[in-house]
């Protein structure tokens, strides 16, 4: 897959020119264009838009969407703090508070909304959600009525219909819908921490790990219907199938009555399942369709319909098969997404799945359908939006599909630099998975870089940043970043071709192996995880990070008009606190400040923020990550900071979230020494 034909840095930093380039190859409607600047967005073949809705409607932590049966113009949103709003043509009014008997921690909370098929006649509504009672919490599925047909619920008129305790405080699932059978299905995860620790996934005799069915009507409080797998014995009779690690979103199909759902892996597979009853579907034998800690997989489990790699960051949305009239070509696909990447996919069973989106879906939590059968999507975030034909393509694609069209290398020799490239390094550098990095930056003839109060390089429009990456002297991937002519920043992949000629546009993203491991070349959305706006596009290019060499070098070749003021970043012989601050700084900070990225975490860790002001001394948000008396920095305890335990750690809960397969071992030891070190957090 890779060759080792991008020189190393050493050979690089002989080479310093600069030179400008005709008015004809700075044009990007060019056809024969060959300047490492200005290059035009790619037009990748999208189906769908996702189009905001009920604008009005900004719920923050929404997990759930949906609507009265019977009733589309009355909609209602599940927060996971324990409120469930309503709303219609306006802004949302509270339907029901439940935060005084909700725990959330992490992925738990309020996590679903079910309304009985007969809530016209009956105004019953089923919530799933975590409740106090267990170490660490109970999930409980309680029946509610509401007096007013669906204005407001009576949280007094709960009615507990099952729970059961949690060993760990994740994979809770928590979605719960009836069945075209009328039955209630539920599902729960495999009770958390990896690897599912008690097999609960494969343990006949518990709800964990489950999608379960019961009749609600039949019983108090429920009854079970007469073929559940388990009616007779043999294993809990509520079990309906069973091998999920962490059932989150699932739905019927209102043609077809087929039951999707949406199951979270661990740390390479994520998959779609089409769940029949008495299905085993694998875990934690296998993930995916392969096998889990074993040489042989079983062989009466169930495959994935679909299943995709995690590259670092990944968690599956189920969503619905899209019975809507805008998308004919949409019509009986189970449509899904990713919480992290933001693609959208749909597919068809026995069929490959297909992009539909690439980017727009990130961090929406459920998906929901309308009476009509078009497809909502509900934000993390807060907003909703639709799925939409998506516009035409504007004009001819003139992106380059091979790094030898970029103007970025010498067309006929792609391992040597284009020669308006000025090449910097940096004197801490981002954690790669090990990879050397060379780096390189092309701006516009004539233009040049302003910086801003806070030391960050601001590039002009029409700017790329070449990086190379080079992992046991192979060089692997070279990646552009460009800032396009509507001012954002795009990241484009390359991967180089085993034989060394050049080196392929990665769009949909892949896992490859390199040496002893495997390497993660980024798909397009996924660049703009960690490159957003609020990052300011690049992350090197600040005062505090360029060496004197680099910053000199820009000077000299007219990319900035004096050298910066500002202090570099601590080095090898500061303190050991100035050290793990600068490595949070520059390995962290792009997300973690007030305006990035990090979502419920909300800790700033720009170097400048004081210690006391980064939010680090406080519980974690976003989950304890199974450490006990868990705080974000336990001063001395490395062992129960939540800070330590996503750095060390790999699959959803990895710190950072997407691109990359390795910890950063030394990395992790810096910051276990610091906390060691530290006697109390202000």
């Amino acid at each position: 897959m890779v060759g080792s034909v991008w020189m190393r840095r050493s050979a690089w930093w002989a080479w310093l020119g600069f030179v400008g380039c005709s008015p004809d190859a700075s044009d990007p409607s060019h056809p024969d264009r060959n300047a490492c600047i200005a290059l035009p967005r790619p037009q990748l073949d999208e189906a769908i838009a996702l189009e905001p809705v009920f604008t009005d409607v900004a719920v923050e932590g929404g997990v759930a969407l949906a609507h009265l049966p019977g009733d589309g113009s009355r909609w209602y949103v599940a927060a996971k703090s324990g409120v469930v709003y309503t709303f219609g043509d306006g802004a949302p009014q509270v339907f029901a508070d439940l935060q005084d008997r909700v725990v959330e921690d992490g992925e738990a909370g309020l996590l679903g909304i079910a309304f009985h098929p007969r809530f016209a006649d009956n105004g019953e509504v089923y919530l799933a959600y975590t409740a106090p009672g267990a170490d660490p919490f109970r999930s409980v599925i309680a029946r509610f009525t509401s007096p007013d047909g669906g204005r407001t619920l009576d949280v007094d008129s709960a009615a507990e219909v099952l729970s059961i305790d949690q060993p760990f405080t994740n994979h809770n699932g928590g979605d719960l819908r009836f069945g075209p059978d009328g039955f209630l299905y539920i599902g729960f995860g495999d009770g958390g921490s990896a690897s599912d620790p008690y097999g609960n996934g494969q343990d006949l005799d518990t709800w964990l790990g489950k999608m379960l069915r019961i009749d609600v009507d039949g019983g108090d409080p429920y009854a079970i219907p007469a073929d559940n797998p388990f009616a007779a014995g043999g294993g809990a009779p509520e079990i309906f199938a069973w091998g999920l690690r962490n059932p989150w979103r699932f739905s019927f199909d209102r043609a077809t009555g087929d039951l999707w759902v949406g199951d979270v892996g661990q740390n390479l597979w994520e998959e779609v399942d089409l769940v029949v009853k008495g299905g085993n579907y694998g875990w934690n034998l296998e993930e995916g369709s392969e096998c889990f800690g074993r040489e042989t997989c079983p062989v009466d489990t169930i495959d994935p319909v679909a299943q995709y790699r995690n590259r670092g960051g990944a968690s599956v949305v189920g969503g619905a098969v899209y019975r809507g009239s805008e998308l004919p070509d949409l019509v009986g696909a189970f449509v899904y997404s990713d919480f992290y990447r933001g693609t959208v996919w749909s597919v068809r069973n026995g069929e490959e799945p297909r992009v539909l989106h690439r980017s727009g879906g990130r961090r929406i939590a459920a998906w929901a359908e309308d009476e009509a059968g078009e497809l909502y999507g509900v934000s993390y975030d807060g907003g909703i939006v639709r799925i939409v034909p998506a516009p035409p393509p504007d004009g001819a694609d003139r992106f380059p599909r091979t790094l030898s069209a970029s103007g970025c290398v010498q067309p006929s020799d792609p391992t040597a630099p284009a020669a308006e490239l000025v090449a910097y390094d940096v004197a801490l550098p981002f954690w790669s998975d090990g990879a050397d990095k060379s780096r390189f930056v092309a701006v516009p003839p004539g233009e040049r870089i302003d910086v801003g109060a806070d030391g960050r390089f601001v590039l002009p429009v029409g700017s790329v940043v070449v990086k190379a990456f080079a992992r046991a002297d192979q060089t692997v991937e070279t990646r552009l970043l460009v800032r396009h002519d509507d001012g954002a920043w795009a990241g484009y992949s390359y991967a180089w071709r085993e034989d060394g000629s050049d080196a392929d546009l990665v769009v949909d993203g892949l896992v490859a192996p390199v040496d002893d491991g495997a390497w993660v070349y980024p798909a397009i959305e996924d660049c703009a995880w960690c490159h957003g706006e609020a990052a300011g596009g690049t992350l090197g290019l600040r005062t505090e990070q360029l060496t004197d060499d680099a910053l000199d070098r820009f000077v000299e070749h007219g990319l900035l008009d004096a050298r910066p003021e500002g202090d570099p970043l601590p080095g090898d012989t500061a303190s050991l606190e100035d050290r793990a601050r600068a490595y949070l700084h520059v390995n962290c900070a792009q997300c973690h400040h007030p305006d990035g990225a990090a979502g419920r975490a909300r800790i700033d860790l720009r170097i400048e923020t004081p210690l006391a002001e980064t939010g680090l001394c406080d519980r974690p948000r976003a989950g304890d990550v199974n450490r006990t008396d868990a705080w974000i920095l336990a001063p001395g305890d490395p062992d129960r900071s939540v800070l330590l335990a996503r750095v060390e750690s790999l699959g959803s809960v990895r710190m950072p979230p997407v691109g990359s397969l390795v910890v950063d071992t030394a990395g992790a030891e810096l910051l276990r020494s610091w906390i060691t070190a530290r006697t109390s957090c202000p």
